[in-house]
């Protein structure tokens, strides 16, 4: 319901206020002072008309949170995650995260290892990729060897990639997918590295198909690369999506750590961390791997606390809400969690594929939570555009695009399991999806339609 204020003629309704009888500004600040609770209203009716985040299978984000979350999150809504002076025990939990996932991804010193929050995985990469530059760079100059000509190389990545590699002007060497393939495969990388190669990237949970690249298997090749030419090559694992699940639901998969190769892991704590959108992580194998001209030192609480980010101010209440999860769930709790996403992403599979009308690429077993699939037939009457558009009548996004080359042709659909979306969502999903086959095959017949009426 609409809240209320009483005006000077007794009469209590917010849409009866000047501020609702107009547009709201968009172009100009008002010029006078409006009841708060009239604008909470007014903005919220705004805001309803957003699409359900619960519907959203698109997003890889959390979009459900316990009360407690809310509760922390609120109360400490001031607090600036770079203050370490002013909020010494909010730098604290910043550090213990650090350390646990130290700890989940097998880090040889894990009590000494070093990280940081960031303001999302994205801003996670970069710092990854920046000290992966960094100690390629030093160790050119150090040989006596030109340094101007650095190469990123990865599979098909997400567009933070992009972004850093033209941000800090290196070359991003995307290498094609093969065929039938859903991300990096290991004989590709000896005809792309080369001596100026700072790194190559490994993604566990590939954004567009929701597999895992064999990290273990690209360690392997750059090994034997390295036997051959003396390259040695460093890796940085792109975990954004599953580095809260594997440790969990998959713990006998080696893509971490436990890999010597393996420089740099980043993950999001809004995706599979499970907490509200905000906060990702970066941790280094050991703080050799952080190159000390990109690391600040903080004096805090009589001590020095290192810290390396990109941004400056941001808020310290999503790290607050990651170590709650951590604490919340415990490991038993995660993995409670991400199994029961993963039986959901499996029996949406199997839904999927009893259609007959799609091919699956990702039947959402053994990497993160989700489905992803071609359609079968290539004379489709329709495409995965025109179903993405029919599910929106329903309120359901569910994101179609096209493969990164040199797969363009192939056009793929992507559904995300994520906390707080069940089997019985699913299954109205599933009933959705139904009926927008049916709208999309079946000819209109206009003589059954009618207007609305009572």
């Amino acid at each position: 319901m609409p809240l209320h204020r009483t005006t000077p003629g007794g009469f209590a309704d917010v849409y009866t206020q000047p501020l609702s009888r107009v547009p709201l500004p968009k172009y100009r600040m008002p010029e006078h002072s409006s009841d708060p609770r009239e604008v909470y209203e007014l903005v919220r009716s705004e805001l309803l008309l957003d699409g359900d985040a619960s519907q959203n299978l698109a997003t890889f984000c959390t979009t459900w949170s316990e009360p407690e979350v809310h509760a922390l999150m609120n109360e400490n809504i001031d607090k600036n995650m770079i203050d370490k002076d002013e909020y010494p025990l909010t730098a604290e939990l910043e550090s213990r995260c650090v350390h646990i996932m130290a700890n989940l991804w097998h880090a040889p010193h894990e009590r000494s290892t070093i990280g940081c929050s960031t303001t999302g995985s994205s801003e996670a990469c970069m710092l990854g990729g920046l000290a992966l530059h960094r100690r390629w760079r030093a160790r050119r100059r150090e040989a006596g060897l030109p340094a101007d000509r650095p190469n990123l190389v990865c599979g098909p990545v997400q567009v933070c990639w992009e972004k850093f590699a033209r941000y800090f002007d290196l070359e991003l060497r995307q290498v094609p997918l093969e065929e039938g393939a859903t991300g990096l495969r290991p004989h590709q990388l000896k005809d792309h590295v080369d001596e100026n190669t700072i790194g190559v990237v490994a993604i566990l949970g590939v954004t567009f198909t929701c597999a895992y690249e064999p990290v273990a298997d690209i360690a392997a090749a750059l090994d034997d690369l390295q036997r051959e030419t003396g390259l040695d090559i460093p890796i940085h694992v792109d975990a954004a999506s599953g580095g809260f699940v594997a440790p969990f639901v998959q713990p006998d998969l080696v893509w971490d750590f436990r890999l010597p190769r393996v420089a740099s892991i980043n993950t999001s704590g809004h995706k599979y961390g499970l907490t509200p959108l905000g906060v990702g992580w970066v941790v280094w194998r050991e703080a050799a791997c952080l190159p000390d001209e990109l690391v600040f030192w903080v004096d805090y609480l009589g001590g020095n606390m290192p810290t390396f980010a990109l941004n400056f101010s941001r808020p310290g209440s999503e790290v607050v809400a990651q170590y709650y999860t951590m604490l919340r769930l415990g490991r038993e709790g995660y993995r409670a969690v991400q199994q029961s996403c993963l039986d959901t992403a499996a029996h949406l599979a199997d839904r999927l594929a009893a259609t007959g009308r799609f091919t699956l690429l990702h039947d959402g077993r053994g990497a993160i939570p989700g489905v992803s699939y071609t359609l079968a037939d290539p004379g489709s009457p329709f495409s995965l555009y025109d179903l993405s558009d029919t599910l929106r009548m329903r309120g359901w996004q569910v994101p179609t695009y096209p493969l990164p080359p040199a797969q363009e042709q192939t056009v793929v659909q992507r559904a995300l399991i994520r906390h707080g979306i069940g089997r019985d969502r699913i299954s109205l999903f599933v009933d959705d999806l139904h009926w927008a086959l049916t709208r999309l095959t079946t000819p209109p017949d206009d003589s059954k339609r009618r207007g609305f009426h009572h």
